[in-house]
């Protein structure tokens, strides 16, 4: 059975949206081990959570960013699917807006830095290809959308 796991792609938009496509922003963290490889915060389901508290659980421990701070966009969620240390591995993302553009990200020992970046950036730092076609997606429905 695979891994499963769960996070949330986080972004900000600048003060004026919609003004070009650069407003958006997104956070990724790089891992303290392995390659590391730039990811939004995700971690491993457990007993008893359903998958959206994991996601809302791993972002307040890996960037300090509680639930109340953030926004869950509706009618997005990107399952990817590939292989991870030898193991199948599952990882569920939502898309979620901080509620303030300045919010402090607060790393755990489990990275070792933060950016936000535009889609083009946050593209070309997520090696993995089905990263960058989660963020890819999730910036063509935030601007097809009126989220």
């Amino acid at each position: 059975m695979a891994l499963r796991a769960c996070g949330l792609i986080i972004f900000r938009r600048c003060l004026i949206p919609k003004v070009d496509n650069n407003a958006i922003e997104f956070l990724l963290l790089q891992a303290s081990d392995g390659i590391h490889h730039w990811t939004p915060p995700k971690g491993h389901v457990e007993p008893g959570e359903d998958d959206l508290e994991t996601a809302l659980r791993e972002t307040q421990e890996e960037a300090g960013i509680e639930a109340g701070q953030l926004t869950i966009i509706e009618g997005f969620k990107r399952e990817l699917n590939y292989v991870a240390r030898n193991k199948p591995k599952t990882v569920i993302y939502w898309l979620a807006e901080v509620k303030d553009y300045d919010v402090e990200i607060r790393l755990s020992h489990e990275h070792q830095a933060y950016r936000w970046l535009g889609l083009e950036e946050a593209c070309q730092l997520a090696q993995f290809k089905e990263m960058k076609a989660a963020l890819q997606e999730g910036h063509q429905f935030l601007c097809s959308t009126e989220a």
